[in-house]
């Protein structure tokens, strides 16, 4: 007999063993017998929509053996709101489940349940902080993060100058990057029109171009800030030339730098320019990706799109 089967906690349960369609199922799950026993339990008194302790150390136990099974997960979280539980304890609970099952996507889905009911993100940057030591690329932790920002309004609590921290130890975070982006302009757009604001960022990300030139990251930054605050395509020209240059082929030292001079030579009309550093990505500098650049190429001498008519 299993520990729920003698448990005197346990002896009005009648468990629900799994159904996987008899004996001779065509694909049984090969459970150990302790995880088995623990759902067979899970199944009786959620078939009951029992609230209760016992309910949640089962939800415990088996979370333990098991953290991606969302079910119990829910559950859990059903029961923890329904017996007006102490939320603080749930999260320091979640803080060590988190830690050991940094890919978990259920565990936090579950802490922004709780966080969001007990209505306080006191202590979950600092949480936040220790997850992207272990990780500092893990997406589950970066979109809380977010949703943890937009819930609390916290745009100037802090965020910019920890994403400045981890850039600084790593500036190919492309993470690290995003959240910047979503920190200096998510909340207001009219951030793109503020020069401010604007010099600021194409300093930062001009700056780390230089750090790491085969970094693309920053450059696609760059990038964003043209498009979205509506600068001429030739802003970057200068800066990018700085990196590459189409007709000294050995002095790239960015493939970024070629791809945004392309851009810019094609929008200025520079045929012959565009299609040189076109031609050193797909020969030289990016040929894995040599069908691509081929066909940026091809683009060169597209006709333009016929206007829409309008009636």
């Amino acid at each position: 007999m299993g520990y729920f089967a003698e448990a005197e906690e346990w002896k009005d349960v009648e468990p629900i063993p799994l159904n996987e369609g008899g004996p001779n199922a065509l694909a049984a799950i090969a459970y150990s017998d302790e995880y088995d026993e623990a759902m067979s339990y899970l199944r009786a008194i959620m078939a009951k929509n029992e609230m209760s302790d016992r309910a949640i150390d089962l939800t415990d136990a088996i979370i333990d053996s098991n953290p991606a099974h969302y079910t119990v997960w829910l559950y859990r979280a059903k029961n923890i709101l329904s017996l007006n539980k102490d939320l603080r304890a749930e999260v320091d609970w979640l803080n060590e489940t988190a830690l050991q099952n940094l890919k978990n996507y259920q565990i936090w889905h579950h802490r922004q349940t709780i966080v969001n009911k007990l209505g306080s993100a006191e202590g979950e940057q600092d949480f936040i902080a220790r997850m992207l030591v272990k990780d500092a690329k893990n997406y589950h932790v970066w979109s809380y993060r977010q949703w943890l920002v937009r819930r609390f309004g916290l745009w100037e609590q802090g965020e910019l100058e920890a994403i400045e921290k981890l850039l600084a130890d790593d500036v190919r975070n492309n993470s690290a990057w995003n959240h910047r982006w979503f920190i200096v302009f998510g909340n207001d757009a009219t951030n793109f029109s503020n020069k401010k604001i604007l010099d600021r960022e194409f300093d930062y990300a001009k700056a780390a171009v230089h750090r790491a030139p085969q970094n693309q990251s920053p450059w696609n930054y760059l990038r964003g800030l043209v498009r979205h605050a509506q600068l001429p395509p030739d802003t970057l020209k200068d800066f990018a030339a700085m990196f590459a240059d189409p007709h000294k082929p050995d002095d790239v030292r960015s493939s970024h730098a070629l791809d945004l001079l392309a851009d810019i030579y094609a929008a200025e009309g520079g045929r012959d320019d565009a299609a040189t550093a076109l031609d050193l990505l797909a020969t030289r500098y990016d040929p894995i990706r040599q069908n691509y650049w081929n066909y940026r190429k091809s683009l060169l001498d597209a006709p333009a799109a016929a206007p829409i008519k309008t009636v």
